[in-house]
Order: C-alpha cells, then sequence, then structure tokens
C-alpha cells in the first residue's frame, strides 16, 4: 500500500516536473511575449521573466525589441538634374508594439526594407545632385519621414536614417574636378590681385615718404643689398638709380656754347690734266689755241 503511494506519488512529481519543463518559457530582458492560445492572442504582451504556459495548447513568440540596423542595398537612379547614380543608406528602427510588429505584417525586417529602398528611389528622383552631395541632413529627414510613415501602423518606429555614400560615374568626377580646379585657380588669382593692390598701396605711400629724403633711399638699397649677399650667392644683381644714368648721358653731350669744329677740306691733288686745261676767257669761252 505504501508503496503504491510512493510511486504514485513520484510519478506524479515526475509528471509535474515535465509538465513545468514544457509550460516554462523563459523572456529576456530585451524581448517580449506574444502568447498565442488556439490561434488567437491571448491577454496582455508578456514581460520578461519566468511565463508559465499551456502546452500544446499556448505558443509564445517572442520579439527583440532592441534597435535594428538595417543596410539598404545600393540604388541607382536618376537625378533631377539627369545624373546617375548609385546611393547607399542605412535605417535604425526598433519594435514598439511587440502585438502588431507580428499580427499586421508578415516579416516586419523585409517590409521596412523593401520601404527603404522604395523611398530611397523616392528620393534620388526628386533631389539634385547638389543636395545629395552637401544637403544630406535635409534628405535624411524626408526619408526618415517616408519610411515612417508606413512603419507606425506595424508597430515599428524608425530612430534615424543615413545616407551612407554617392556613386558617381568617372566621367562627372572628371568634370567636378576640373569645375574645383577652375574655382580654387579664381580663387587664388583673386587673391593674387587684392595682393598686389594692398602691395601697390603701402609702396606708393613708401615713396612718398622716402621722397623728401633721398638718404632713405639709399639706405634701403644698401639693405636689399646686405639681404642678397647673406644668401651667398655667385651672382649679385645692383640696380642703378636712373637719374645716374641720366646724369652720364648729359655728361657724354656736347655743351651748347662750344662750336664744333669745322673739318678740313682735304686737298685736291694737281694732275697733269689739270696744267692742260686751256685758260679760260673773261667771256667764259675757251683760249684759241
Amino acid at each position: 500500500m505504501v508503496e503504491d503511494l510512493v510511486v504514485t506519488l513520484a510519478a506524479a512529481g515526475s509528471a509535474g516536473v515535465v509538465y513545468l519543463a514544457m509550460a516554462a518559457r523563459v523572456v529576456k530582458q530585451y524581448e517580449r511575449g506574444v502568447l498565442f492560445r488556439l490561434g488567437r492572442v491571448a491577454g496582455e504582451v508578456r514581460p520578461p521573466g519566468l511565463n508559465l504556459i499551456i502546452p500544446f495548447v499556448d505558443r509564445l513568440q517572442k520579439v527583440n525589441m532592441q534597435i535594428v540596423t538595417l543596410p539598404i542595398p545600393a540604388q541607382e537612379g536618376i537625378t533631377r538634374d539627369n545624373v546617375t547614380v548609385r546611393v547607399d543608406a542605412v535605417v535604425y528602427f526598433r519594435v514598439v508594439d511587440a502585438s502588431s510588429a507580428l499580427i499586421k505584417v508578415e516579416d516586419y525586417k523585409f517590409a521596412v526594407s523593401q520601404m527603404a529602398q522604395t523611398s530611397l528611389r523616392s528620393i534620388i528622383g526628386k533631389s539634385d545632385l547638389d543636395d545629395l552631395l552637401s544637403n544630406r541632413e535635409k534628405l535624411n529627414q524626408g526619408l526618415e519621414l517616408m519610411i515612417d510613415s508606413p512603419a507606425v501602423g506595424w508597430g515599428i518606429q524608425v530612430d534615424r536614417v543615413e545616407i551612407k555614400d554617392v556613386s558617381l560615374p568617372d566621367t562627372m568626377k572628371r568634370s567636378m574636378a576640373r569645375q574645383a580646379e577652375a574655382d580654387r585657380e579664381r580663387r587664388a588669382r583673386i587673391i593674387n590681385a587684392d595682393a598686389e593692390l594692398q602691395a601697390s598701396k603701402k609702396l606708393a605711400e613708401a615713396a612718398q615718404q622716402m621722397s623728401g629724403t633721398p638718404a632713405a633711399l639709399q639706405l634701403r638699397l644698401l639693405q636689399t643689398v646686405m639681404a642678397v649677399a647673406a644668401e651667398k650667392n655667385s651672382t649679385l644683381v645692383l640696380p642703378i638709380p636712373v637719374e645716374l644714368l641720366h646724369f652720364l648721358e648729359r655728361g657724354g653731350q656736347p655743351s651748347l656754347t662750344e662750336k664744333p669744329e669745322k673739318p678740313e677740306k682735304p686737298e685736291k691733288p694737281e694732275t697733269e690734266e689739270q696744267d692742260r686745261e686751256p685758260a679760260a676767257h673773261t667771256d667764259g669761252g675757251p683760249h684759241p689755241g
């Protein structure tokens, strides 16, 4: 009698342990459990911890509530200014309603991925190339709004959308490089011209200052010679004042008061033919022979 009772209690205890093993479900801290009883949602979403279900009747499905990082494959499209580009992005979202994420959409990750790709292609077609390259923050906000609108009904909240990279054709890259070089050259020329203007103004002020003291010009000349000679150059260029050249030019010209000497006429050699010429008459005729 006692042995039968002990066996019965042992069997009941074993059955209870097996039942608890089959009924016990552990939900982690970052998860929520949705209980389906005979195919229908039963009760509220199960919190983290130990939860008991009815074996063979209930089915507990867990949903991850962490932020999911979903990369969007590169999408190729034509911008509003007719430039072909490839753009890839990344979406950060999380589940806020576990029941809606399981009931209202078959695979919420796949659904968010497809919605993100469609929205990214739409953003590419509505934007200019300059906006894709420089105004990404505004495009990110627009893309986030386009993805978040249908995802709210699925119990999903989109936290952030970021455009990672914009790939351009090689011809467009070369054109943009030439444009950047031309712009930098233009700015460099403007800066050089501005520097020349400022330098000319300072030089004019310096010339006006040194015009009253000629010795200052000589001191400046000597300082320049010393600066050039300090570099140990084999050739030294020494500037000569223009006034000195004018002075030397005036010194080489003859004075106006001195009359130039008349050159002596060379004597003509007398020849025998001149002796033989007949003497002319006073009336201009030849002398009779």
